[in-house]
């Protein structure tokens, strides 16, 4: 038995899969606690996990440090910093990093024999690691390390050519070597360990051929060919719900009435957009002729803006698990874990990516079959001219009806999801643990 301690911040979909990883280690006998923010120790706890607290919450806090924690968790693929906006959120992130830094050194305690890092945490907690001489084991959800396969994921997966692409990815790691060196030089004179760079402690992992485990799907993305021994994608960790939980009644009395309906929600995207999005998700849901349930989110779309619709469903937060399997098809904004889920469900998808990662994602679902061509959100947002919202509507519309009405879309879905069920992500977390604990 060893004591585990997992450190993960941002928002839910980077924090909600280490639960899933978390309660398979304690079903083998581990003691796990995992440190994050306090919106989501209800959910921490709800799996059976001790809760630790991180500050920098995104989601008490005011849109810009939503977005800076946003950026951080991108960081791993940042592209360089642009003018005006992209400076002030760089900024921002390393605020924000600065922040969680004492967190993050407060979160382990004496008896802590093993941590495991998301990719927002791994820079700090590589430095405690080494402070506590505390084994440690790197988790991202994206492909971070360069290669020549592809570009940075926030490039939005338009390659640069095999060489361009290594080269964009090592500047990516400069990059966040720059938004984490004020939090590391706090972090190591706090922990008694001599100066030492981000970019000096991130080469000696590399030098030691640290093991890295990558939780997405080789089903979305193949182990790049040029990438290191030690550096393995396992699977997707799925963020835990209760053995018997079932989806709401209103939710269940809904499906009954009608035939399967299309999902659309944003996760943590577009916070103040409800009104809007959800003035046109209907309107693109009736021109579609198809039923829709739209999830709040942080965008806070609602039926309340809208006229009466009997074919249209608001809900909170439902498990992805339980509900996209029981859809037509899914829209949404393609974050690594919800772009995974929906594969999972084996359901078409149509992709409306906002920022980070979410371009390559829905680029990915696009070659695989299983969605539609992707619709930035952007050609969804910021116009409110009539001629302007009539196009979104016909657009989105028109993405519907090919998701809902071609056989071959749903094919390709239920054939990868077949290969998505052979896989076993926290399990193979599981195995790494116990060669540590070994």
């Amino acid at each position: 038995m060893t004591n585990i301690l997992i450190t993960a911040a941002g928002s839910n979909g980077d924090i909600a899969p280490y639960t899933g990883v978390g309660a398979r280690l304690r079903a083998a006998g581990h003691e796990v606690a995992l440190a994050t923010h306090d919106s989501y120790a209800p959910l921490v706890r709800a799996a059976g996990l001790e809760f630790r607290r991180l500050p920098a919450d995104p989601r008490t806090r005011r849109a810009d440090t939503a977005d800076a924690a946003d950026a951080a968790d991108a960081a791993d693929q940042a592209p360089p910093p642009g003018p005006g906006g992209k400076r002030d959120l760089l900024r921002q992130a390393t605020a924000f990093i600065k922040e969680l830094g004492g967190g993050i050194a407060d979160a382990a305690r004496d008896d802590t024999g093993l941590l495991l890092l998301s990719a927002t945490t791994a820079p700090l907690g590589h430095h405690l690691a080494e402070a506590r001489g505390i084994p440690f084991l790197d988790l991202p959800l994206v492909p971070a390390a360069p290669t020549g396969d592809f570009a940075p994921v926030v490039s939005g997966g338009r390659s640069l050519g095999r060489w361009g692409n290594r080269a964009a990815g090592r500047l990516s790691l400069r990059i966040i070597d720059r938004l984490y060196a004020d939090a590391a030089r706090e972090m190591r004179a706090r922990l008694g360990l001599p100066p030492a760079t981000p970019r000096t402690v991130r080469r000696r992992a590399e030098a030691a051929g640290r093991p890295v485990l990558y939780g997405f799907s080789e089903v979305l993305v193949p182990r790049p060919t040029d990438w290191r021994t030690g550096l393995d994608v396992v699977g997707n960790w799925w963020p835990w719900h209760a053995p018997d939980a079932q989806l709401p009644p209103v939710v269940e009395d809904f499906l009954a009435a009608g035939p399967p309906p299309v999902f659309i929600g944003f996760g943590s995207m577009a916070g103040g957009e409800g009104e809007r999005l959800s003035t046109l998700a209907a309107a693109a849901l009736r021109r579609a002729k198809v039923r829709g349930i739209l999830q709040s989110g942080w965008a806070g779309l609602t039926t309340r803006h809208t006229s009466a619709d009997a074919d249209i469903l608001t809900i909170g937060e439902v498990p992805h698990a339980l509900l996209f399997p029981r859809m037509s098809a899914v829209v949404h904004h393609c974050g690594a874990g919800t772009a995974a889920a929906g594969v999972r469900a084996g359901v078409p998808t149509i992709p409306v990516p906002v920022t980070a990662d979410q371009p390559f994602w829905a680029a990915r679902l696009a070659s695989l079959g299983v969605a539609t061509a992707p619709i930035p959100f952007k050609d969804l947002s910021a116009d409110h001219a009539v001629a302007r919202l009539a196009h979104a509507v016909a657009r989105l519309a028109h993405a519907l009806t090919q998701a809902t009405a071609a056989p071959a879309r749903r094919d390709h879905a239920l054939s990868a999801a077949r290969r998505l069920a052979a896989e076993d992500g926290a399990g193979e977390v599981l195995k790494a643990v116990e060669r540590l604990a070994a």
